[in-house]
């Protein structure tokens, strides 16, 4: 294992941001690496970059310029670009002398390894794809407000029907990305290998109320889906009952016909 860059350093930056839906990292499994899960390569002239397959980039000690080149040029690896992105920012200082802390804008270590920042960057990753699908649930309760207004006062249609559909699948699609590749409740598998790390994760974890806001945006994915459900449940039965009074009335028109028959014959 090469040098960590930032080795020497008493204090430097972190950044996260949510660059879009995945990241291809094949183009870099014969490049340098400082470490492999979670991908760590070194970045801009003392920097660290970590990637994480979900799509999230968390770098150490890069400047603005080093941070901009950086993304620029991973820009072809990013699969489905977000043009907003959630970003995270925290301090790091490295301090023999004092004890170990995480706090919101700052974490203090006694020794810098990159076993360390793969677990910094593993909660400041989570927060940030957190971060994103919080803004993303917000957005989604006011989009159906307006649709269950209408579907209440009776004018709901076959519109509203696909656009309450749209929102059931992008339910789910929050569903399979955060449990089926981010992976928020899970611990880091580093520390499966290296429990000694355990405590700086659970601190952090704590810090970034993780399992909390993971919580809350399964009730509010829970509350989102089975509103969406019983709008277009209640869509769907509106629709029905308009078919069977359709077919009524034919029948009507029909006995009607018959009888106007039986009675100029």
């Amino acid at each position: 294992m090469s040098a960590l860059p930032l080795k020497g350093l008493n204090l430097f930056a972190g950044r996260a941001l949510f660059v879009g839906n995945r990241l291809d990292l094949q183009p870099f499994r014969n490049t340098h690496r400082l470490a492999a899960s979670p991908l760590a390569v070194s970045a801009g002239a003392s920097g660290v970059a970590i990637l994480f397959r979900f799509g999230v980039v968390v770098m150490f000690n890069l400047s603005p310029v080093e941070e901009a080149g950086f993304l620029a040029g991973l820009a072809t690896c990013i699969v489905e670009p977000f043009e907003n992105l959630e970003v995270e920012e925290v301090s790091i200082q490295i301090e023999s002398t004092q004890e170990e802390s995480v706090a919101s804008s700052r974490i203090v270590l006694q020794d810098l390894d990159i076993t360390r920042l793969q677990i910094i960057a593993d909660a400041l990753a989570k927060s940030v794809v957190l971060g994103h699908y919080e803004t993303t649930l917000n957005e989604t309760f006011d989009r159906i407000e307006p649709l269950a207004s209408k579907l209440r006062s009776g004018k709901g249609s076959m519109h509203q029907g696909r656009k309450l559909l749209s929102h059931i699948g992008d339910v789910l699609m929050i569903q399979v990305r955060m449990v089926g590749r981010v992976e928020v409740s899970e611990k880091p598998e580093l520390l499966w290998d290296l429990p000694q790390y355990e405590r700086l994760y659970a601190d952090l974890e704590d810090n970034y109320e993780l399992r909390e806001r993971h919580l809350a945006i399964e009730r509010k994915l829970e509350l989102v889906s089975r509103t969406a459900a019983t709008l277009f449940d209640l869509s769907h039965n509106k629709r029905s009952l308009r078919v069977e009074w359709y077919i009524v009335i034919l029948i009507i028109i029909e006995i009607l016909l018959m009888l106007y028959e039986m009675w100029r014959a």
